[in-house]
């Protein structure tokens, strides 16, 4: 069985030290390389690895950002890598989960690599991710939905946007832009981020670029050819790649 792996940080050198490295490991497939932590949590999203060579210290969103913004579900097996950081060292033994002190020699790697293919081979990649949302201070069991308003950066300043306020939220490449009234707000964050964040019970993803709140839907438009679309009360629709008779339930027992 191969071990898919995910390599990010932000310097090029310490990516490629990782790659030849892992070069050395038959039962290694490298999925690819990430440069910051947006592209991150992208990756991770799309690609699912079984083991992730994180930096702790990038510029922007750093190693911890990037796991808080990853769904628990797509929690794999994450190897640390810092530069000096000796208390988060630390932590990290404490809860079971390795790093790589940079510069790290082939034979610590070797290590390192060994523990995550170990954890993998006995099944037990579940209990490095419940150690490593303990370490993050996020509960294994947390319920996803917990946000109550999004917070929007601009130039100088940060911007709430009340959730009973937005009406869709779309994909836009590696941003999503949330729909309010008039206004559009841009995020740095990807689709399946927010669909884990936002309140089940109050948004729904109805296609792979759309996400609507359900107090907004107006009626909903199914058709013979299975091109259904779902109206607001803006009157914008949107065609729907979910089921019809999904999104009517959703409506009905909330």
């Amino acid at each position: 069985m191969k071990i898919r792996v995910l390599i990010v940080d932000d310097e090029a050198l310490a990516r490629q030290r990782i790659r030849l490295l892992l070069a050395e490991e038959p039962d290694v497939e490298v999925l690819g390389e990430c440069a910051d932590g947006f592209e991150a949590v992208d990756q991770i999203e799309a690609t699912r690895p079984d083991l992730i060579f994180l930096d702790v210290q990038m510029p922007d969103r750093d190693g911890f950002e990037v796991l808080r913004r990853v769904p628990p579900p797509l929690l794999s097996v994450v190897i640390f890598t810092t530069a000096s950081d000796q208390h988060a060292l630390r932590a990290f033994e404490v809860h079971a989960l390795d790093y790589l002190l940079k510069p790290f020699k082939p034979a610590r790697f070797q290590e390192a690599v060994q523990r995550a293919r170990d954890l993998l081979a006995n099944k037990q990649a579940g209990v490095a991710a419940r150690g490593l949302l303990a370490l993050l201070g996020q509960p294994p069991s947390a319920p996803t939905g917990q946000l109550t308003r999004l917070a929007v950066k601009s130039p100088g300043k940060v911007t709430f946007v009340e959730l009973d306020q937005i009406q869709t939220i779309e994909a836009a490449g590696k941003y999503a832009v949330v729909h309010v009234g008039k206004e559009n707000h841009v995020l740095r964050e990807t689709m399946g981020s927010l669909e884990a964040n936002l309140p089940a019970q109050r948004f729904l993803r109805i296609s792979r670029s759309v996400i609507v709140n359900l107090d907004q839907i107006q009626e909903l438009q199914p058709t013979l050819k299975g091109e259904n679309r779902v109206v607001l009360k803006n009157g914008k629709s949107y065609p729907a790649t979910r089921p019809i008779r999904e999104i009517q339930q959703r409506l009905e027992f909330r």
